[in-house]
């Protein structure tokens, strides 16, 4: 059994909230790079080494690389032999998140209601949390800023198994050309199947929140993943939706079982600013 305290998670949790707001992360600089060169258009090359200088910038001043910091999620793989101290886990991430977004001078974007008074929280809370036990006495905290413009485009289809693979394309596809630039592409899309309704979607975000240099490790999603690339590529949407190849650096697919007659699909989009960060405690 090993022990965590709960000052140690949410000090973990402060540096990775400011870390991710201001420090676009090197897989998706990378992957700006690549699509620079691989960029047909000169409008697009052009935003895209905009988009490049603006990473800069916000890395070597500290400051966010977007005015949207966002709801922060939190993917939490919890070791069966830790023992945490001190108070509860959700709460220790949501003091993380409360210390980084007001001591890094973050914008707070989180409201208490959702649809009558909308008070804002003042601090960011509550963080969007999901957690998984797993082997080990480790506690892997993987933290993932996420902008409404992305987030309010995504979609959730109940599909049956007779819609196959060509519903699966249809759905994705339907869906990036209805964000076109309002999700400030490049984008990066996560696309998660089967499971139930909202197992779809938490597949969706969690192959959302991926570095952009992993693939599926099973060969025939890995396939789809490219598959649906060159398809969203070739829509013509572009770099901030004015034209050219480059409309997703990546995508990425998760999957669950599901019921012998569901096919959920789910699709969660990032804005070109894929920001994340991840702790081991």
């Amino acid at each position: 059994m090993r022990t965590i305290t709960v000052e140690e998670i949410s000090s973990a949790i402060c540096r990775m909230a400011v870390r991710a707001c201001c420090e676009l992360p090197k897989d998706v600089c990378a992957a700006f790079a690549r699509a620079r060169q691989q960029e047909p258009s000169p409008v697009g090359r052009g935003i895209l080494e905009q988009l490049e200088r603006n990473a800069d910038i916000a890395r070597t001043d500290g400051v966010p690389i977007c005015q949207d910091t966002g709801m922060t999620v939190v993917f939490v793989e919890l070791g069966q032999d830790v023992h945490i101290t001190g108070g509860s886990l959700e709460d220790a991430i949501h003091e993380g998140i409360r210390q980084g977004y007001t001591g890094g001078f973050l914008r707070k974007s989180m409201v208490a209601e959702p649809l009558f008074e909308r008070r804002n929280t003042a601090d960011n809370t509550p963080a969007i949390i999901h957690v998984r036990i797993v082997p080990g006495d480790r506690l892997r905290l993987r933290l993932a800023p996420k902008g409404a413009g992305s987030e309010n485009k995504s979609v959730v289809k109940m599909l049956v198994p007779a819609d196959g693979i060509e519903g699966v394309r249809r759905v994705v596809l339907d869906a990036v050309l209805a964000a076109g630039p309002n999700s400030c592409p490049p984008m990066v899309v996560g696309v998660g199947l089967g499971g139930t309704m909202e197992v779809a979607a938490l597949c969706a975000k969690r192959a959302a929140a991926r570095d952009l240099e992993s693939c599926n490790p099973d060969p025939r999603y890995a396939a789809l993943e490219r598959e649906l690339l060159e398809l969203i590529n070739r829509t013509g949407i572009g770099p901030q939706g004015l034209g050219g190849r480059t409309t997703a650096l990546k995508v990425h697919v998760e999957w669950f079982p599901t019921h012998i007659a569901s096919l959920p699909v789910a699709v969660n989009i990032n804005c070109h600013a894929a920001r994340h960060a991840e702790t081991v405690l």
